[in-house]
């Protein structure tokens, strides 16, 4: 269990009795959906993972971005002095849920060899948030997912995860990285490796997590 010392300003690790285990917890998952497309792809596979996270009796949110009013960061530093972000936009209410989530999805499908620019502009603010406002996300689960119709899996795949990393969270891996391929609204649903691939990062996102809560 992650726990803050306020005095000193540090967080550590402590282990729980066996009393205290993950079944007496509520546990949760989080996708983000960084597609401006709604029921797309990018939303499909995230479905697919919540899925899998859910069978083992973990609570999950599917969260679109698509028709939210993310705007990207001014560099106001703001955040940088308290946790909070004077965008009067759509994000803040999001990065709350975040920090009561157990783990945390973002997926994005590939736009122009990258991540959407609306997805990096919510990972950008809630990054800065959580980073200069005692790392809430540190030991936390998390990891990517992304779609193209060809080719920028990998990139934007290496692009998401730089944003687990330096934010704390634990990354489980899966069968293979964590891609799929699909242009058309349900084409996803053709690529069974993909499918496998975002099923077993989910079950091991669930197992991660009970793990932690033990």
């Amino acid at each position: 269990m992650r726990c803050l010392d306020a005095k000193l300003g540090i967080t550590y690790w402590r282990f729980v009795n066996a009393s205290e285990s993950w079944k007496e917890e509520k546990m949760k998952a989080i996708g983000i959906v960084g597609s401006p497309r709604k029921k797309g792809n990018t939303e499909i596979i995230t479905r697919y993972t919540l899925k899998a996270i859910g069978e083992e009796g973990i609570e999950t949110e599917l969260i679109g971005l698509a028709g939210l009013n993310i705007r990207p960061c001014n560099a106001c530093a703001v955040c940088e002095k308290e946790e909070t972000c004077p965008i009067d936009d759509d994000l803040f209410p999001i990065y709350r849920k975040m920090k009561e989530a157990d783990a945390i999805i973002l997926a994005s499908p590939v736009y122009f060899g990258s991540a959407t620019a609306l997805l990096k502009a919510f990972m950008e603010r809630t990054g800065y948030i959580a980073y200069n406002n005692g790392r809430p996300f540190e030991g936390k689960v998390g990891g990517p997912l992304v779609v193209a119709e060809r080719s920028g899996q990998n990139f934007t795949s290496a692009e998401l995860t730089g944003w687990f990393q330096i934010l704390g969270f634990f990354t489980p891996g899966s069968t293979y990285w964590n891609i799929a391929f699909g242009s058309e609204k349900g084409e996803v649903e053709k690529d069974q490796e993909g499918l496998s691939t975002a099923w077993n990062f989910g079950k091991n996102i669930a197992f991660l997590i009970k793990k932690l809560k033990a």
